[in-house]
């Protein structure tokens, strides 16, 4: 009795031993963390005072959405004030009208000269006239043109007073008040894209090389038990990790139940 007992333990310790080779072999069982798709902390490049906060913390937001916006009255009143100059073409007209005139008057003296009735000195002084209008209206346009770029670059200025969502996300953090003097280039709102997650595992080197982007994977979240989910690779690195002879694979995985990030998970390839 206690032969066969023996027998039964270690049939049953080489049954699970086997069972462990082959899931070390199927490339089942690497484990990885889940982060955002996309984490993004926004910033104003200018200095400003807080206006408007037109979102909460945990809203989700679509591209091109307003999260905040600088108190821009005098920006504002600036770009109307730049807009009429940019539309006002007076200067041109007048440079225009007085051009034509000048060619006008340089015409009749040509022809009295023709006839002897005025000097060659008198049509040189037409002449130059005419150039100098030319001139003239070539500086109108010029200044002109400048007053457009002007009105383009105070567009911008009132733009940058504004911050956007550039992605589909929840607002995971918002780090200002309406009211609150900030400076350029200081986050102030934190915005996350979790549908999808990615997952980048650290894949051995023996594994890794057959792997290639758009390969299907299967993903074990916790608490799902067996069940797994499809993802697939987006990418698989260049640049090996030598301490731990891994490659850098990434994959990504729908989360349309909207997990958390920051999970571990089983990735199987």
């Amino acid at each position: 009795m206690d032969t066969n007992k023996v027998l039964l333990c270690l049939m049953a310790i080489v049954v699970l031993m086997g069972a462990d080779f082959a899931l070390a072999n199927s490339g089942i069982g690497v484990s990885a963390i889940t982060v955002p798709s996309a984490d993004v902390t926004l910033s104003f490049i200018q200095p400003g005072r807080v206006a408007k906060i037109s979102v909460k913390e945990g809203d989700k937001v679509t591209p091109g959405q307003l999260l905040m916006r600088l108190d821009d009255a005098a920006e504002l009143a600036r770009l109307s004030q730049i807009k009429a100059q940019s539309q006002d073409t007076t200067k041109i007209e007048g440079a225009e009208a007085s051009l034509a005139q000048k060619e006008n008057y340089l015409k009749k003296l040509e022809w009295a000269q023709k006839r002897g009735s005025v000097t060659e000195l008198e049509v040189a002084d037409a002449q130059l006239e005419v150039t100098i209008a030319k001139l003239s209206l070539r500086i109108a346009i010029f200044e002109h043109e400048q007053d457009k770029r002007s009105y383009q670059e105070a567009q911008i200025r009132v733009g940058n007073m504004s911050l956007k969502s550039p992605i589909d996300g929840t607002v995971e953090k918002i780090e200002v008040e309406v009211g609150e003097s900030i400076n350029g280039l200081v986050g102030t709102i934190r915005v996350v894209k979790t549908d999808p997650l990615w997952i980048d595992v650290p894949m051995p080197l023996t594994k890794a090389k057959n792997l290639k982007s758009g390969q299907t994977v299967t993903v074990n979240f916790p608490g799902l038990g067996t069940a797994s989910q499809k993802g697939r690779i987006i990418f698989v690195a260049t640049a090996a990790d030598a301490a731990s002879a891994t490659l850098r694979v990434r994959v990504e995985v729908p989360n349309k139940s909207s997990r958390l990030s920051g999970e571990q998970v089983t990735v199987g390839f």
